[in-house]
């Protein structure tokens, strides 16, 4: 068995050309993520951004959260956004609601909204039709990136109809993108552990495929720290690694980017029914974490973007993640309500939050859209900076 150092080495060959010839094994893998020195993995994992998105630019987007409704019946044990089906606290916005968030967003210059909720059995699929094509009518320019794949399996059961004929019909009524939310680990032994009422790993990728097969934008997400093992979250990385490999080979429509953050638990059942003897073994710190993405840059060699996460890591470890890896420091996100029902405590960052961060870190902010065009370049240098910009929480 080769050792961290010459798994690095011949790792350091790689370039796009020879791509399939210097492929990280998952065995490798689980070697660099628990014994590589950090440092060293960090640089390596640094050198392949380099190597897939050449020059010292970071991108960001301004988009904004918005959740429609907190109604689910799915009940995962990790989240505390959701109610259940008649509690007093359960809401669903109206289009008017929805739309004034819109209109907020576009007034600071934003593209794009990410709109979530749960698995709401009250809302039929004229609903879902409706609601989208009264978004692109008042604000055509703004990109929709909505509805996670255990929502569109949702709207199909209550429905009565195929997810790809939820897609579709979703698509038509105005529908750009499809959110990575609900993957958490796509190992079904985790997954029925936190989540025993969400399918299985298998369905949230097929949905993903009908999805990329109809031309939508997705993005690939995964939540760890439920107390699974590296060989598991390195199983997480081969499945996406090899869909990827699929729908690319098929559709030419791929995941846009990979997102990993760890699970929160101040204040879901999940942590507290685990707070006493696994207590140590859930979460992750900023370590672990950084190594999480150093390994899935070198391993996920067929996802050109890899995701900081300043909301549940913080803008500073975000900005280590930057020189591990990571080639994109999120969104502006105006606000959210899931994760930061669960323990987080900053909750949106402001463009020039976004870009000062990027810029103290010796880079040069870019802001994109969802399907990663570039949209501005700001070549200012951090001797040119303001004072830091107010902090948003």
């Amino acid at each position: 068995m080769q050792g961290w150092q010459d798994i690095l080495s011949h790792q350091s060959k790689w370039s796009l050309d020879n791509a399939s010839e210097y492929r990280l094994s998952s065995e490798d893998a689980a070697i660099l993520y628990r014994d590589a020195d950090f440092h060293a993995l960090q640089k390596a994992a640094f050198q392949r951004r380099q190597k897939m998105n050449p020059g010292n630019k970071v991108t960001y987007m301004i988009d904004r959260n918005i959740n429609y409704t907190n109604i689910c019946t799915i009940n995962c044990q990790f989240c505390s956004f959701y109610r259940p089906p008649g509690h007093d606290e359960t809401y669903t916005q109206s289009f008017e609601e929805i739309s004034l968030r819109i209109s907020e967003l576009e007034e600071v210059g934003g593209v794009r909204i990410l709109m979530q909720g749960g698995v709401n059995p009250e809302l039929p699929f004229d609903w879902y039709c409706k609601l989208l094509s009264n978004i692109k009518k008042k604000h055509p320019s703004i990109l929709l990136d909505c509805f996670s794949p255990i929502e569109i399996d949702g709207i199909s059961q209550v429905c009565g109809m195929s997810t790809f004929e939820v897609l579709k019909g979703l698509q038509e009524a105005g529908l750009d993108g499809l959110p990575g939310g609900g993957a958490e680990m796509l190992v079904d032994e985790v997954r029925m552990n936190v989540s025993p009422k969400k399918h299985g790993h298998r369905e949230w990728m097929r949905i993903m495929q009908e999805a990329q097969s109809l031309g939508l934008t997705t993005s690939a997400t995964n939540v760890f720290g439920f107390g699974e093992s590296i060989e598991q979250r390195i199983e997480h990385l081969q499945f996406v690694r090899d869909s990827q490999d699929q729908s690319i080979s098929q559709w030419n429509n791929g995941f846009t980017s990979f997102i990993a953050w760890p699970v929160q638990l101040e204040n879901n059942s999940y942590g507290k029914r685990d707070a006493g003897r696994n207590k140590f073994l859930l979460g992750a710190g900023s370590i672990e974490y950084l190594r999480h993405v150093a390994v899935s840059r070198l391993f996920l060699d067929n996802f050109q973007h890899i995701q900081a996460s300043w909301p549940t890591m913080g803008m500073e470890v975000a900005q280590m993640a930057l020189f591990g890896g990571a080639d994109d420091i999120g969104s502006t996100m105006m606000e959210e309500n899931v994760v930061s029902a669960s323990g987080t405590s900053k909750l949106a960052a402001s463009e020039e939050e976004l870009k000062w961060a990027i810029k103290r870190a010796g880079m040069i902010p870019a802001s994109r859209d969802s399907r990663y065009r570039t949209l501005n370049v700001d070549e200012t240098t951090e001797r040119e900076l303001p004072c830091p910009p107010p902090v948003l929480t």
